[in-house]
């Protein structure tokens, strides 16, 4: 059966790849970037079967139109990627206000858009699979991407919310995590300029970054088709040899501290108090004083 899918960030890397790889096996894409010019030759060679549509996910209202264009262009919408995406490379005492609002505006609050005008579509259709699309170099918080590895926590904790919100209404959700990828998605990158006490830093760490094992994006496409046929898809799904070991080594690093204090923390815990379960009682009554 033919598949609808909405992708957001098509120009180039991994909504690129995974559109056409889409399109070439039979399915129908819209597929949309910021500028209608980066995925208007998708028409060229795929037909009727594509859509190519401008789309600012930092557009609150072309988020909406878009998505409802692209309903009504198809009929029906079975799986949402949520791709677009932003990066800044700075350390956390050289961004600027404006650099940090323009990342979260991008990598979360962008999704959160595109979802919320995809769910009431999808909840009435009573299926969908939801793909968010989540840089795996956040499992060990490397220092200069501090703040995209921060929106990369707050786009996790989202998804895993969002599972269980839509789970009655026949929704799936996976959080698709890409480890390191010869794509082009660090040399579009904001750079904030550089302090002198951090300038050696910086130095190390990208002397350390050149030498990570890259995988090919266009690898991942047939994990992507496998993804989006499985009937019981999995919350997250990690991409390329490097996001295993290391989630591995991360947790077993916090498991070791938690560990060493624990009699610290339960000591915290002080005397048992009286549970929240009135209030919260109250809240599923729609009784709670909101004051």
């Amino acid at each position: 059966m033919k598949k609808t899918w909405f992708i957001t960030g098509a120009s180039r890397g991994f909504g690129r790849i995974w559109a056409e790889s889409a399109l070439k096996r039979g399915d129908r894409v819209t597929a949309t970037a910021r500028k209608l010019a980066d995925v208007a030759d998708l028409s060229e060679r795929f037909g009727d079967a594509v859509l190519p549509l401008a789309l600012d996910v930092t557009d609150s209202a072309q988020v909406q139109q878009v998505v409802h264009r692209a309903y009504a262009h198809f009929g029906r919408l079975d799986i949402l990627v949520n791709n677009a995406g932003a990066s800044l490379f700075a350390a956390t005492e050289e961004a600027s206000d404006e650099q940090i609002r323009g990342l979260f505006d991008a990598n979360y609050l962008g999704m959160v858009r595109v979802l919320r005008a995809a769910l009431p579509l999808l909840r009435k259709q009573g299926s969908g699979h939801i793909l968010g699309v989540s840089s795996g170099l956040g499992i060990t918080a490397l220092p200069l991407i501090g703040f995209y590895c921060a929106t990369k926590w707050a786009v996790e904790a989202l998804h895993e919310s969002l599972a269980q919100e839509v789970k009655a209404f026949g929704l799936k959700v996976t959080l698709v995590e890409p480890g390191a990828y010869a794509t082009d998605f660090g040399k579009s990158s904001q750079i904030a300029d550089v302090l002198e006490p951090y300038a050696e830093f910086r130095k190390q760490f990208l002397t350390r970054l050149a030498e990570v094992e890259r995988g090919d994006p266009e690898a991942t496409a047939e994990a992507i088709l496998k993804l989006v046929d499985a009937e019981n898809p999995p919350l997250r799904l990690g991409l390329g040899t490097s996001i295993l070991p290391r989630a591995r080594a991360a947790y077993a690093e916090r498991l070791e501290t938690w560990e060493a204090w624990e009699d610290v923390s339960n000591a915290a815990m002080g005397e048992p108090k009286e549970s929240m379960k009135a209030w919260i009682e109250q809240l599923v009554h729609g009784t709670a004083d909101q004051a």
